[in-house]
């Protein structure tokens, strides 16, 4: 596990990774998703949550909230035929949506009530009657989610100041660098750069640091847990890299 931002100065299915794009790759070394520093604390407390992160830039045409080309609108297509029924309700068994429901226990969260993000989609599914798109960006980030377990997300990277890492917040401070920001309550684990929280942890993001429509560079950071291993997590960036990068 990394130090923290000041030590660092820089600080298929969801139960298996398939590579989900047609043609699927492996990246390059050069190209890997970067792992994320952790707070010396969290480390201790929490073994096994890491966060890695990846640069894209996007080629696809169009506005990341606008409609989806007809491949990605297909590949959801083709999940939720996947997750019907039997399927769909047995996913909380398969090993890496497990592991999410056992670390949200053990940070107090109750994965019946505040759903596990795997879980929470393919709820979604059920009652909506299959995985409706609702952008480019946003289906993208549930294909990857639904392929592996692994959650994702996307930051502005032009928003940010240094590498991503995971910390605790501390008192008086905001989700965000606007003056308007929300405060957040001291010891709310959260995903930061160099300077400020930018996301809670497996929660919103910060206004402002979002990827607005005609955003074309992007940073991907998904949350690894224990009992998750790495592969599953560098398979969702991955996946979601393919997905945006390809024209």
């Amino acid at each position: 596990m990394s130090s923290s931002p000041e030590e660092a100065r820089g600080p298929s299915s969801a139960g298996a990774p398939t590579g989900s794009q047609e043609g699927s790759r492996q990246p390059s070394p050069d190209l890997a998703p970067a792992p994320g520093w952790c707070a010396r604390e969290v480390e201790v407390e929490l073994p096994g949550l890491r966060l890695l992160s990846l640069e894209v830039q996007v080629a696809r045409r169009g506005s990341l909230t606008g409609s989806s080309p007809r491949d990605i609108q297909g590949r959801l297509r083709e999940l939720s035929n996947r997750y019907r029924g039997a399927a769909a309700v047995a996913v909380r068994r398969e090993p890496v949506p497990a592991a999410y429901r056992v670390f949200f226990r053990h940070i107090g969260l109750d994965p019946d009530v505040m759903r596990t993000p795997i879980e929470a989609a393919v709820l979604e599914r059920l009652l909506r009657g299959g995985f409706l798109s609702g952008g480019l960006l946003e289906d993208v980030l549930l294909i990857a989610l639904i392929d592996t377990g692994v959650p994702v997300w996307a930051l502005a990277a032009d928003s940010l100041e240094g590498p991503l890492g995971i910390r605790s917040s501390g008192e008086g401070e905001r989700l965000g660098r606007s003056v308007r920001a929300p405060l957040l309550p001291a010891g709310r684990l959260v995903i930061a750069d160099a300077s400020t929280p930018l996301a809670i942890l497996f929660g919103g993001l910060a206004p402002g640091h979002e990827p607005a429509p005609s955003t074309r560079r992007l940073a991907l950071f998904a949350v690894q847990v224990a009992g998750v291993p790495e592969v599953y997590v560098e398979e969702a960036l991955w996946t979601g890299r393919l997905a945006l990068e390809q024209p």
